[in-house]
């Protein structure tokens, strides 16, 4: 599939601890009418079940409103409810191996934090790349950090879309200007938020300018 700059302008990662009570469905309908631009969904602590039931209502929100949604690591998760494709780290299955599974029509999405990554996950069929952590993030402390040089580095180095991610906030986001990314992949930024919807908005009129 041929993913277009734009559908990564501002790029939701789900993350339930955040969400003080609120359903995961209403805090994706929220980030999806701020002006999300597609939903990643990163749940790492829910039983096999749960993810797969829930994981087939958002992908049913997610198509009523005309973006992706992709699944983070789990391949065949991704298949089973047919979602629009996977994001898959450096340690998950290889993006060629996933292609096999899924198809030529779903997205598939790498991590890279190297040129060497970045370019190898072109080669084998990737249709983007998450690159960082770009900044500090709390939602996943053990994420090595990358300069912003090492990021033009990398958006120059491939062809296909780039996204920042880690640590993105409203207050940093804008020092990604000029960074060669397409989009801004944010957490605690918007799923922190009160306000799930106002804080999509302020993100998204960030990352337009990008």
């Amino acid at each position: 599939m041929r993913l277009l700059p734009e559908e990564l302008r501002l790029y939701a990662v789900t993350d339930r601890r955040w969400l003080a009570g609120r359903t995961l469905y209403d805090a994706v309908r929220e980030a999806i009418d701020g002006g999300a631009t597609l939903v990643q969904l990163r749940e790492k602590d829910l039983d096999p079940e749960a993810f797969r039931e829930e994981a087939g209502e958002i992908r049913d929100l997610c198509a009523s409103r005309g973006i992706h949604l992709l699944i983070n690591d789990n391949v065949m998760l991704a298949k089973e409810v047919n979602a629009d494709g996977v994001h898959l780290g450096q340690d998950d299955m290889d993006p060629a191996e996933a292609r096999k599974l899924l198809g030529a029509d779903k997205i598939i999405g790498v991590t890279a934090k190297t040129v060497e990554q970045a370019v190898r996950a072109e080669n084998a069929g990737a249709d983007y790349l998450g690159v960082g952590a770009v900044f500090p993030t709390e939602s996943k402390k053990d994420a090595k950090r990358i300069t912003m040089e090492q990021l033009l580095t990398i958006t120059r180095a491939v062809s296909i879309p780039c996204v920042a991610i880690g640590g993105i906030t409203e207050q940093n986001a804008e020092e990604l200007r000029g960074s060669g990314v397409s989009g801004i992949a944010v957490v605690s930024a918007l799923f922190a938020q009160r306000n799930i919807r106002v804080a999509a908005k302020k993100l998204r009129r960030i990352a337009d300018g990008i």
